[in-house]
């Protein structure tokens, strides 16, 4: 995401143009690409090409995948990416749950792990439990040894502070204001830790699995709280200090009860309270109010919806999302509708959208950096 589409042959850009190389490698998948192909597309010429391959074949990046056959002259040899050459952890720290998987280079999940998370127990507890968490999956049974992890992503509440990775005041923990859960967490495992609100994780996991092909969108994401990941312009949009996507605090009733963040009449609140009943109809009327909003400011191409709560009932809150905002621009006078649909796997998609925080930068994309 957020990155040019050609090479430079410039001896300063040899990360950047590998790192082209690397993401169609990932994009070809097992059947491959030649070298010719992959100057074609990036603008390197063949010999920069062949410098770079034969690079990243030493490093055990790239193998060999057979050759395919030429209108003209000797067969192409064909190279594909190595997917166990290397992983990336992905943590999603929820307010009860935490959610770990193990992530290769082609973005297939090799491990994962669910267990109950207090996230207003004291620190030491919390981040003991994401480190165990990162050692289970690290080893897969064969030895964490074995496998070349090249860092942790994790995914928690917002508000956050991303750059230095340190968590401000989560709604309902307040004690967490001013952690610097990158480094402490960085201390324990031992490895590269980057930190990032949930929702945005997700939303760049869901995008680099579209390929830049899905436009502008919003990811709501309902679980224990509610907020948005934002990509638009094919970047991932966090704002100048990591609160765009703050949804679920938008006020839509000024005499409405109290929500944990300390206002009255928030849409997280008045969701979670109809889910609380058993009235998922009525919670997805309150969440299309707000993404009615959302696509009225922003002129989004589609809606995503994901968390525990939408994956419980996926046909009721698509459905009364989706109403909610053709209702909306209907009465806008805005004939072509905007796709509402479900991401599915609960909160599955956070910790591997975590896990991309890490592998994004290998290949080229900006929604890690």
């Amino acid at each position: 995401m957020n990155r040019s589409n050609s090479g430079a042959n410039l001896p300063t850009l040899r990360s950047h143009n590998a790192a082209l190389v690397l993401d169609l490698l990932r994009a070809a998948g097992e059947r491959g690409i030649s070298r010719l192909e992959l100057a074609e597309r990036t603008g390197l010429t063949p010999q920069a090409v062949s410098k770079i391959t034969a690079r990243l074949r030493a490093e055990g990046l790239a193998a060999g995948a057979g050759q395919r056959a030429s209108t003209g002259g000797k067969p192409r040899t064909v190279l594909r990416l190595v997917p166990d050459a290397g992983y990336a952890v992905g943590l999603h720290l929820d307010r009860d749950e935490l959610t770990v998987v193990l992530v290769d280079l082609s973005g297939a999940v090799a491990a994962s792990r669910t267990a109950p998370l207090d996230l207003g127990a004291p620190a030491d507890e919390v981040l003991a439990a994401a480190a165990d968490a990162v050692t289970a999956v690290r080893g897969g049974g064969r030895g964490p040894g074995e496998r070349q992890v090249l860092g942790a992503g994790v995914a928690v509440p917002g508000p956050l502070d991303h750059r230095d990775g340190v968590l401000h005041r989560v709604t309902g923990f307040p004690q967490w204001d001013g952690y610097p859960l990158r480094d402490a967490l960085a201390v324990r495992t031992g490895l590269p830790v980057v930190v990032d609100k949930d929702t945005n994780a997700a939303a760049l996991g869901l995008a680099l699995r579209a390929a830049g092909d899905g436009g502008d969108f919003a990811y709501l994401h309902l679980g224990t709280g509610l907020g948005a990941g934002l990509v638009l312009g094919g970047a991932l949009h966090r704002g100048a200090r990591t609160a765009a996507g703050e949804f679920g605090h938008q006020t839509v009733q000024l005499d409405g009860p109290v929500c944990g963040c300390g206002g009255r009449g928030c849409i997280e609140a008045l969701c979670l309270a109809a889910v609380a009943r058993g009235d998922a109809a009525e919670a997805a009327r309150v969440l299309g109010t707000g993404a009615a909003n959302l696509v009225g400011l922003l002129d989004i191409d589609r809606v995503v919806l994901g968390g525990r709560t939408v994956a419980a009932d996926p046909d009721a809150y698509v459905r009364g999302v989706r109403a909610v905002i053709d209702e909306r621009a209907g009465l806008g006078g805005i004939d072509a509708p905007v796709p509402v649909t479900a991401a599915g796997g609960g909160d599955r998609p956070v910790a591997e959208g975590a896990a991309q925080l890490i592998l994004a930068p290998l290949f080229g994309r900006a929604g890690g950096a």
